[in-house]
């Protein structure tokens, strides 16, 4: 199965459709949003309708449960509480009860999902380091879960000749056909935080156990100045340009 997983895309119209683009083109067959669909952005029922019309197996990120009111924001920066609160007059009830119905985390026949940690998902805990993941790898039932969060792309894994010794990577193409088990953060479509301003995104080949970050261009100046039109905080646009 050839997945296509998708990082925090927060409401970035112009960036997701380069990374469906793309996708299309690689032949993806299950699409994956590790969630966060909203916040920050200006366009989320646009992006929210192209997952539903794709079928994507989306899980529920922090802002997804702020602004679906299962989540208090009180511990947000004040300008992802303003986007929240934008958003949730931006959705309608039938978006916004898609969100509160997504889980906190899915299972196929050969990866795992959740957006911030597979160990205890309703906590929204970042992943940064190999500490940091060795709760989620004890508890893993596949051989790779997918996570994003904290918007940067890493790949944390125990290998098959050293089971007990957790190893990273920064590497765009990680092979996984030696690892026993593998937690990838998948960095973020929407708004990437790695001094990269591409959008992000990331294939998956469950027969070759193979994975490959993608970067892409795309018209940052758009969805910025979607941004701005929508009286949302300048500075959600202008960290766009800088990959912060």
């Amino acid at each position: 199965m050839k997945y296509g997983i998708l990082g925090d895309i927060h409401a970035n119209l112009s960036a997701l459709q380069v990374a469906l683009s793309r996708m299309d083109a690689e032949g993806v067959e299950q699409l994956v949003s590790v969630g966060d669909v909203v916040g920050y952005g200006a366009a989320p029922s646009e992006c929210i309708a192209l997952l539903r019309e794709r079928h994507a197996l989306v899980v529920l990120g922090n802002h997804d449960a702020a602004v679906a009111g299962l989540l208090d924001d009180l511990h947000f920066n004040p300008y992802a509480r303003t986007a929240v609160a934008w958003t949730r007059r931006a959705l309608n009830r039938g978006e916004q009860e898609w969100l509160s119905e997504l889980p906190l985390t899915e299972t196929t026949d050969d990866c795992q999902v959740a957006h911030g940690t597979l160990y205890r998902p309703e906590l929204f805990n970042y992943f940064l380091s190999q500490t940091d993941a060795d709760s989620s790898l004890d508890v893993m039932e596949r051989p790779v879960c997918f996570v994003g969060h904290s918007h940067i792309p890493i790949t944390v894994m125990r290998l098959e000749d050293e089971p007990h010794r957790t190893a990273y990577t920064y590497d765009t193409e990680v092979d996984l056909s030696e690892t026993t088990r593998a937690l990838m953060n998948v960095g973020s479509v929407g708004q990437p935080r790695d001094d990269n301003p591409h959008t992000a995104f990331l294939l998956y080949d469950s027969v070759t156990r193979s994975a490959r970050l993608l970067r892409e261009e795309y018209d940052v100046q758009r969805e910025s100045r979607r941004i701005l039109d929508a009286g949302l905080p300048s500075v959600l646009a202008e960290r766009l340009h800088m990959g912060v």
